[in-house]
């Protein structure tokens, strides 16, 4: 019993007086705990399958995530709904993972220096948003929010949105060749406020 002991002291001894050995078991212990809590979620049908309804984004919702993504909306906009009752009974139903499977990467946040948007799609009109973006505090006077008048402006770039789209067919986001094809046309002469409004009007319509 005594040698048992004197041996495991002298292991322990030997690992913790070692530098490199200390990080490398480390860096095993880290590593097969998180393939131990990670690779379990790629199987389980809740995490990977959307929700009944969901769709992919059309051309010009997608034209429209991609500048809230530019502006770093998601600096100051969580798109994230934890099931507390004081968050759903402000924003709505919590927000479950079969709604992200279309989104890469997603816009969860991680903070909220504004609301929460993952439920204002079709909370207020697409006029109420134009004049939100364009000068904040004219609908919400106590808005810190900047204003974005250039997006009334700007028209969005239709040379590049079917190669998105088609990269996003690659991990998964089920385009069509035709919506492809199709997603340039879409969104010629549209304006950057015209894309991004469409976005926010979709996000977290599909739970039912």
């Amino acid at each position: 019993m005594a040698s048992h002991e004197h041996n495991s002291g002298n292991l322990h001894e030997k690992i913790e007086t070692n530098n490199f050995l200390l990080i490398v078991l480390t860096l095993i212990t880290i590593s097969f705990g998180g393939l131990a809590e990670i690779v379990p979620l790629f199987f389980q049908k809740t995490l990977t399958e959307p929700i009944r309804g969901l769709q992919p984004y059309t051309a010009l919702q997608l034209a429209g995530r991609d500048i809230y993504q530019r502006e770093g909306c998601y600096n100051c906009h969580s798109q994230m709904i934890r099931p507390f009752h004081a968050e759903t009974l402000r924003y709505g139903h919590y927000s479950v993972a079969g709604e992200y499977v279309y989104d890469h990467p997603f816009q969860w946040g991680s903070k909220r220096t504004g609301p929460d948007l993952h439920r204002v799609g079709g909370k207020y009109t697409d006029d109420w948003h134009r004049v939100h973006l364009n000068q904040p505090r004219d609908v919400v006077p106590e808005s810190i929010m900047p204003a974005y008048p250039w997006l009334n402006e700007n028209l969005v770039d239709d040379t590049t949105i079917g190669d998105h789209m088609a990269a996003l067919r690659k991990v998964g986001v089920p385009y069509t060749d035709e919506q492809i094809k199709e997603g340039g046309a879409a969104i010629k002469g549209k304006t950057e406020m015209d894309a991004l409004v469409a976005y926010l009007q979709v996000l977290g319509i599909h739970l039912k």
